[in-house]
């Protein structure tokens, strides 16, 4: 992509998490202590569990060495915002899926650089292989999330109606931002697309309903309660798909590396309706018993 799109695309990323940060409070950030078990599971998964499904998936499968290192990238991302909405929906516990979100988008901060250089180093051949500055790429991911985050939970503190009231309005303003550069990156590999879909489809999907499925189970399997487990295995398997489009052509400047991104982006709202199903269903057992 062209540095003008390079550029709306790490406003559009920024905007996104100045929109967090106005939902966002300082009571947020103390889920780990108040439900220290589910926190525990929650984030087992997210920072250790998701990037090895990842590698299992992006190794065993004969696909593209971008691709493999698109599903790496997404893995080692954070939730995002539409984890807290689907969450929402589902009638899951959302104090806890806003507090996964919270912590683990501090947490990748400092273990994306290493997630993605390893997978750099594995799936690319001598000829291609680069390097992230890990020190450089902490500053920028810290810049392109942490301090907008904390600018719109200032803005929160301090002006709290105004925060609530400008909440949709900037969602909706980041959405389509990000759908725009969705189509250029589209526009801009229209000729490889249909390869692209049959090599990172059936990667892209199963990363996200094994990381759901093994969220979910393991969260049961610790004794968590149908509802926390549900917001578990939606942070676990819906990933911040802006975070990884934005890192690969921001920060790696190759849209190839988003392809598996973009696709996991289209599917997550389908697994999500799954999710809010589900959800429903155990609120009205939960009301009838």
């Amino acid at each position: 992509m062209d540095s003008t799109s390079t550029i709306i695309l790490a406003i559009s990323l920024i905007i996104i998490m100045l929109g967090m940060g106005l939902s966002l409070v300082m009571d947020d950030f103390k889920g780990i202590l108040s439900y220290p078990k589910a926190m525990f599971v929650g984030l087992t998964n997210q920072i250790v569990l998701l990037p090895l499904i990842g590698f299992a998936i992006a190794s065993l499968f004969p696909v593209r060495p971008e691709i493999a290192v698109g599903i790496m990238l997404l893995a080692a991302c954070p939730g995002g915002p539409t984890s807290n909405l689907i969450s929402h929906l589902a009638k899951a516990d959302l104090a806890l899926s806003v507090s996964l979100t919270a912590v683990s988008s501090v947490i990748t901060i400092f273990t994306i650089p290493f997630i993605v250089n390893f997978a750099l180093s594995h799936f690319l051949s001598h000829k291609e292989m680069i390097k992230l500055d890990i020190p450089q790429t902490i500053i920028q991911i810290f810049v392109i999330i942490v301090i907008p985050i904390a600018i719109g939970m200032l803005i929160r503190h301090l002006k709290p109606e105004f925060a609530i009231r400008m909440e949709k309005p900037v969602r909706q303003a980041s959405t389509v931002v990000f759908i725009l550069v969705f189509v250029g990156i589209i526009l801009k590999e229209r000729a490889h697309l249909k390869e692209y879909l049959v090599d990172a489809g059936l990667v892209a999907i199963l990363l996200n309903l094994l990381t759901m499925l093994v969220g979910f189970f393991s969260a049961r399997l610790f004794r968590i309660k149908a509802k926390r487990a549900l917001s578990i295995s939606i942070e676990s398997g819906i990933q911040n798909g802006t975070l990884a489009v934005s890192i690969a052509v921001v920060l790696l400047g190759n849209s190839e590396y988003a392809i598996a991104a973009a696709v996991y982006s289209i599917f997550m709202f389908i697994s999500g309706g799954i999710a809010i199903y589900f959800g429903l269903r155990i609120d009205k057992g939960l009301a009838a018993a």
